[in-house]
């Protein structure tokens, strides 16, 4: 039981690496308050899961809530080049003959909103609304938080353990500076919603589609359909091409993009436009360590990843199921130290590693899937499994020898950077680019968000 403000666990954050951490937390006996600062739903981008998300939803008992929902159904990724040229699908089903292989194409406000209500129905108790000010410490340990109630009062609140779920605010990593940038993932982007836009009648109608533009800009255009005949509609590309020199107008910037992309240009002239232009600087990165005495560290908090696989809710799913196992570990033990917490981090580590390398080969010049399995068609079934996001099991990296022909396979990110800390803040031309992106002429219609694309 709780008493005088004290729990087992208290989650900072409820996206969905905060609400899943707390639904299986709660769901199999601990005491957990979660503190969000926003009143959901709120607005956020990242809306095409991965399959293997699946098994972190059976654990958390919310499966029924999804089969459900009005979510479209997604069996299948397919790729366009620069040229137009469309690849044939990569139908999960391929690869995984189970339910698993289905999942969902998923409005953020909505889901999100689902999984946090999920985490109260399971017995964790929730405040929105609320911020927390700053984390407590005894000496090096967490021991709480202190928190400003929506009345505006302040309140301490303690535990065991501390859950940064923050996410790009990154309230933990960001304190001990442990957030290291990868050099060569900084995009730019820019999205917005299309409703009665193109659909294909079969299964593909539910596939995330990821659409090359041309030579130059370094991006890539995706197009995922949501319910409700929308169509969520976004460009990744090199700062200095999409935004630098170009002025404020981003609605002009935006269509401009897509008539340069064949495949986006065919399938959005049916549509309407029905939102404003979004713009988001993004930047991969990842914390030097996931854990220290009494707190722990999840989904953006620890790391972001370029949005190109859609593996953002997978990875925070999956932080959210380790970090459950390793926190039952610590009560287990009696023992809350950030060797015990952090026990999982080469593991995780090992994933997000190998989601990277495929990262790393799609930004290549000329490189594509359909090239590589010309010449290894066996890597098909290989390249279906990454694209499930079912990076954890071993021997998984196997693809990346042969695909190391056709492109530059990165080192880890700390061997690249020889350890060294990247700036935190955009500084010089960045902060040119972020005011290039907080204004739009055209019509007011965009916004600059600090969070990732996932």
């Amino acid at each position: 039981m709780s008493t005088n403000n004290t729990y087992d666990v208290i989650v900072m954050g409820g996206g969905p690496a905060g609400s899943s951490v707390a639904s299986m937390l709660a769901r199999e006996g601990r005491q957990v308050i979660l503190f969000e600062k926003e009143i959901f739903p709120r607005h956020h981008i990242g809306e095409s899961l991965m399959t293997d998300t699946y098994w972190t939803f059976r654990r958390m008992g919310i499966l029924e809530k999804l089969t459900d929902s009005p979510f479209v159904r997604k069996y299948s990724v397919q790729f366009a080049n620069a040229a137009g040229k469309e690849s044939r699908p990569f139908y999960f089903f391929e690869a995984v003959h189970h339910e698993s292989a289905v999942t969902w194409q998923v409005t953020r406000a909505k889901f999100d909103h689902l999984l946090i209500d999920h985490a109260a129905d399971q017995g964790a108790t929730v405040h929105q609304g609320v911020l927390v000010k700053q984390v407590l410490f005894e000496g090096d340990r967490a021991i709480g938080v202190e928190v400003q109630m929506q009345d505006g009062s302040r309140e301490k609140f303690y535990a065991k353990v501390v859950v940064d779920a923050t996410g790009q605010m990154a309230m933990l990593s960001n304190k001990f500076r442990w957030r290291v940038r990868d050099p060569k993932l900084k995009k730019a982007v820019l999205y917005s919603y299309f409703k009665g836009a193109h659909r294909e009648p079969d299964l593909n109608g539910g596939a995330t589609l990821v659409l090359r533009t041309e030579h130059g800009s370094g991006g890539w255009f995706w197009y995922i359909p949501l319910e409700d005949d929308i169509t969520s509609v976004g460009i990744v590309a090199n700062p200095d091409y999409l935004l630098k020199g170009r002025g404020q107008d981003l609605a002009k910037i935006f269509e401009e993009e897509i008539a340069k992309c064949p495949p986006c240009a065919k399938r959005v002239a049916g549509g309407e436009r029905v939102d404003k232009i979004y713009s988001i600087l993004d930047y991969s990165y990842r914390s030097k360590h996931n854990a220290g005495n009494g707190f722990i560290i999840i989904g953006d908090a620890y790391g972001f990843l370029d949005p190109i696989y859609s593996s953002g809710v997978l990875l925070a799913l999956k932080m959210a199921e380790l970090a459950t196992d390793a926190i039952h570990d610590a009560f287990q033990h009696d023992d809350f130290s950030a060797a015990r917490l952090g026990q999982y981090q080469t593991k995780l580590d090992r994933g997000i590693e190998s989601m990277r390398k495929l990262v790393y080969a799609f930004y290549n010049d000329g490189f594509s899937f359909s090239g590589f399995l010309r010449k290894y068609p066996d890597e098909r079934f290989h390249i279906i499994n990454l694209l499930i996001g079912d990076v954890f099991k071993e021997g998984v990296d196997a693809v990346y020898g042969p695909m190391s022909e056709f492109a530059e396979i990165p080192p880890p990110l700390y061997e690249q950077l020889d350890g060294t800390l990247v700036p935190q803040m955009p500084t010089g031309e960045e902060s040119e680019l972020l005011l290039t992106a907080k204004y739009n002429s055209f019509d007011d219609r965009s916004q600059v968000q600090t969070d990732g694309a996932d």
